[in-house]
């Protein structure tokens, strides 16, 4: 075959590639679906015969009893999705006081009953407040954490209760409200890896009592809040061009303000994995920023791994050879938004205060 024919060829096959669905819908999950099915659903309603929307996931898992907010990537933002998973979560609840199920929420099977003392909002304020802060949680048996390659709620389902190491978690606000003398209302904002099951029974137990989940909804995930949320009847109700009009941009899930724009020399080079020498655009607020975040993270002590490449004080211009903690610090990479002179977004970099540029998440246009 000549290289004309092949080159026809490969233009005829890129021509029938299906256009690729990409960006974030915030979608209002119902009661009784799996997230993982809600995906699916989405996937199916941006499908069509020209477009491709089998590559989406979900930024945090609700359980089937819960509603409210799931966002949603789709294409290339999955490639930035792990910002919302990172990100500090909001929940509405209802405690059920007096009894406790297997599953910590209506869904299980009532295991254990107690009797209830009478509190009121005075005494749920106290409590809430002992709730405050840095903490530990052990993850309850139903939850979709893995074991030795099996998840919990398949060793609970057999009857099998294995030993669950804690977590760090951190609640950030809590309210806790009186609605009669069997049930409370917790509204909390917390990190990420909190199982609002486990809080309600810990609340309960703080109570002198037992307690459960009758319903659940989250409000928030990081900067996205469920009054921005659509709900998935109403997707389902639009057309395909509709549905596209809620799409928030590939880059929606990043919570990086800092950004750097490249020659179009500069472009093609990054998209070919190379680094690049930026030390003389890394001024004013970017610079600033980089130097704020090296900070912070030597104030974290967070460990940083050095480049054997890494770009020298001669590289950039130094007339003398910095000392090594100077040199450390300035190697540090802090990651950036790219973009193009159009103002497109072209994906993520690390940069360090050497001036090099590191490529690393880029999208596909």
């Amino acid at each position: 075959m000549s290289i004309a024919s092949k080159q026809a060829g490969k233009k005829a096959n890129k021509a029938s590639e299906k256009v690729k669905v990409s960006g974030v819908i915030l979608v209002d999950k119902p009661k009784g679906m799996t997230s993982q099915q809600v995906v699916s659903k989405v996937k199916y309603l941006f499908k069509s015969p020209i477009h491709d929307s089998k590559k989406a996931g979900h930024t945090g898992t609700l359980d089937p009893m819960a509603t409210g907010l799931l966002p949603i990537c789709l294409g290339e933002a999955t490639k930035y999705s792990h910002y919302q998973l990172d990100a500090d979560k909001a929940y509405q609840a209802t405690i059920l006081l007096g009894s406790q199920t297997d599953t910590g929420d209506a869904d299980g099977q009532v295991v254990t009953q107690a009797s209830i003392p009478e509190f009121d909002d005075s005494l749920l304020a106290t409590i809430a407040q002992q709730f405050l802060g840095a903490q530990q949680q052990t993850p309850p048996m139903y939850s979709a954490l893995k074991k030795d390659g099996k998840k919990l709620y398949e060793y609970a389902r057999a009857g099998i209760e294995v030993d669950r190491p804690s977590r760090d978690i951190t609640i950030k606000a809590i309210n806790l409200q009186m609605i009669d003398d069997t049930q409370i209302n917790l509204t909390v904002t917390c990190t990420k890896g909190t199982y609002v099951r486990v809080l309600a029974e810990d609340i309960a137990k703080r109570l002198g009592t037992l307690g459960h989940l009758t319903a659940l909804r989250r409000t928030q995930v990081g900067k996205f809040g469920v009054e921005n949320a659509i709900v998935l009847s109403s997707l389902e109700e639009n057309s395909l061009e509709e549905r596209q009009s809620w799409l928030l941009p590939i880059d929606a899930c990043i919570n990086i303000d800092a950004e750097l724009t490249l020659t179009e020399e500069q472009c093609v080079r990054v998209h070919m994995g190379q680094r690049l020498n930026v030390f003389n655009e890394l001024t004013g607020n970017l610079k600033d920023y980089v130097a704020s975040m090296v900070a912070n993270q030597l104030s974290n002590n967070s460990s940083s791994d050095i480049d054997d490449n890494a770009i020298t004080s001669s590289e950039v211009g130094a007339d003398t050879e910095p000392d090594v903690p100077q040199l450390l610090e300035h190697e540090i990479p802090i990651d950036i938004r790219l973009l193009n002179e159009q103002g497109e977004f072209l994906g993520l970099g690390s940069v360090s205060l050497n001036g090099r540029l590191q490529p690393k998440k880029l999208i596909q246009r």
